[in-house]
């Protein structure tokens, strides 16, 4: 499908789009590609272990390798620098056992992350007795995480930063670039990234980047439900192998894989890189990145022209600072309402909640337990579709 992309028929290969519902719910996951539900066939001719010498198994064994140096291209890594599994949270869990640091080291975690990219290194911190350190933006409206405010936080005790590439309730984009710069400028620091807001939008280059580790969900990019991790070479010998002791330990794949790679999902990730332009991708996400500025700069237009509506993230449509993640909050409504009111009216899939980013909710947005109203778009979203969600907020907002 390289060099054919056309974003304004990119429902066309989406089976799910045939049916009367309209989904703007794609942050929790998007729909999957027709071809990519084919790859079931697997199933019914080489559903087989891995790694034998007979016919079936050898077939089985060449599409699951393909699958693996698809997700490493695309991510602009080097061979054996990704890792596949369930999911970002198991693969960043996996990962936070496979590292040791010492007593008194200090990890510097943000607040503005959904919690799977929290928990597991909070675990870390415990089980290594390290010092905890909170990344918190102080604009309690349009929280952004700079360079500029994680640098107080670093010290030469500092061992480990995570933070999130875009939130999955802002949108908005982090310079992690510069980001990486920063946490690099303390002699052995790592930096870990969670991608899976941002990867349905943008291209990922990890190299680019400069990051030491880069997770992200397939099923967020119009994919089955498995996930990537990317390790660099340079950092994997400070991870402790976790297979079973006989099993070889030198591959990142035999320390922290542990067997998670589900066979048949991992022969569909070609077809998905293939969609997204395959070797040349750079044409193909920017002309999504262009489209979804229209899509958003439709709704946010809307929503920032009523007092009673505060937008949670950057008010500007510009696709170089947001992804089309749009969170708000309407003064006097609660944030259930407005969604079960448009339910009511419409075919329109958006959600009310946390979306498990609960410390940005209570402790930096300052909500209610009902959190926000997200309207979370991608590229097979119209600017109809869009047009017609915001004379339905017309009609059930006062």
């Amino acid at each position: 499908m390289a060099g054919t992309f056309d974003v304004t028929k990119a429902s066309d290969f989406f089976p799910a789009l045939k049916q009367d519902q309209v989904y703007f719910d794609n942050a929790g996951g998007s729909q999957v590609l027709g071809e990519v539900i084919e790859v079931s066939k697997y199933l019914s001719n080489t559903n087989v272990q891995l790694g034998a010498s007979y016919n079936a198994s050898q077939q089985s064994t060449s599409k699951y390798g393909a699958g693996c140096d698809a997700a490493t291209k695309y991510m602009n890594a080097d061979p054996g620098e990704v890792v596949l599994g369930a999911s970002t949270t198991q693969l960043f869990r996996n990962l936070s056992f496979s590292l040791n640091f010492e007593a008194g080291d200090e990890i510097i975690l943000s607040k503005v992350d959904h919690e799977s990219d929290i928990d597991p290194w909070l675990d870390m911190a415990k089980r290594s007795n390290m010092t905890i350190k909170w990344w918190s933006p102080a604009n309690s409206v349009n929280p952004k995480l700079t360079p500029e405010s994680l640098k107080p936080l670093l010290s030469p005790k500092t061992k480990f930063v995570a933070c999130t590439h875009s939130s999955n309730i802002l949108g908005t984009i982090h310079d992690i670039r510069s980001i990486a710069k920063m946490v690099h400028s303390v002699p052995g620091a790592l930096f870990g990234v969670d991608g899976v807001a941002y990867a349905p939008h943008r291209q990922i280059d990890v190299k680019e980047l400069g990051v030491d580790f880069y997770g992200f969900s397939w099923y967020k990019v119009y994919g089955p439900h498995i996930a990537a991790l990317y390790v660099s070479s340079a950092v994997q010998d400070r991870l402790h192998p976790m297979g079973h002791y006989f099993n070889p330990t030198t591959t990142l794949e035999d320390k922290i894989g542990l067997a998670g790679a589900n066979y048949e999902l991992t022969q569909s990730i070609p077809l998905i890189v293939s969609y997204l332009g395959g070797e040349s991708p750079k044409p193909v996400f920017e002309a999504i990145a262009k489209h979804e500025e229209k899509l958003q700069s439709t709704l946010l237009t809307y929503l920032t022209s009523r007092i009673d509506v505060t937008i949670h993230g950057e008010t500007s449509s510009d696709s170089s600072l947001r992804v089309p993640t749009i969170s708000f909050t309407v003064a006097g409504i609660s944030s259930r309402k407005v969604v079960e009111d448009a339910e009511k009216i419409s075919n329109f899939g958006f959600r009310w909640g946390h979306f498990y980013s609960k410390r940005l909710c209570d402790e930096v947005l300052k909500l209610g337990s009902e959190g926000v109203i997200r309207v979370s778009m991608v590229h097979y979203n119209t600017e109809e579709e869009v047009t017609l969600l915001v004379e339905t907020l017309k009609k059930v907002l006062p």
